[in-house]
């Protein structure tokens, strides 16, 4: 089995938006314009191959993303640095093979050189247990709850604090920034037009 992971690009989107509404119901439709609206906003949108098929993909936002969500909102009118995992997909026939476990290692890499924060949610009606015991194990804990106005479903907002990245803000971010290397470069993405968000920090 051969697995890599890369960033989507837009010949990639329609198969995206193929997996995310085949989902189920722990993962809200999309139509092609949400997704192009993902695809523009996020600062992480990487899919997992397996032996050259779509097998995954998350997707990931920074505070300053111009998104409506709801859940996006809560943390961004309490923090003020974040990167907040919108939404993870696997594919049925590649569910159990460590997918879940091989994004998530990958987001907190990206974030934790740039952020003290990574957030998401997860559902409460219908309960996920699954996606509750998952996060847990990642470190994830409850910082609050809500009920999402578009659906009435009721969510647990996560998140987890990264470590690292006070080290990384001391050592890079308050001088000459980041390392100019391939694999901390960002991701090109349209951005909103108005000032930018309130400064990083823990």
């Amino acid at each position: 089995m051969s697995l890599s992971i890369r960033d989507v690009s837009p010949h990639d989107l329609d198969s995206v938006l193929a997996l995310n509404n085949a989902a189920g119901a722990t993962i809200l439709p999309l139509d092609s314009v949400g997704l192009r609206t993902l695809y523009e906003q996020s600062s992480y949108f990487r899919l997992a191959e397996i032996d050259g098929h779509i097998a995954g993909f998350l997707v990931a936002m920074r505070e300053d993303a111009d998104y409506d969500s709801p859940n996006y909102q809560w943390f961004r009118e309490r923090y003020p640095a974040f990167a907040y995992i919108d939404r993870i997909v696997v594919a049925k026939p590649y569910r159990g093979l460590g997918l879940g476990r091989v994004f998530y290692a990958d987001v907190t890499s990206y974030a934790e050189v740039r952020v003290p924060l990574l957030a998401c949610e997860v559902f409460l009606e219908p309960r996920d247990d699954v996606s509750v015991l998952f996060h847990g194990t990642w470190g994830f804990q409850e910082v609050g709850q809500q009920t999402m106005p578009n659906n009435g479903r009721r969510v647990s907002l996560l998140a987890k604090r990264l470590c690292s990245h006070a080290f990384v803000r001391e050592t890079w971010l308050d001088r000459d920034g980041l390392p100019d290397l391939p694999w901390l470069a960002e991701r090109g993405r349209q951005l909103p037009d108005r000032p930018a968000a309130r400064a990083a920090g823990c």
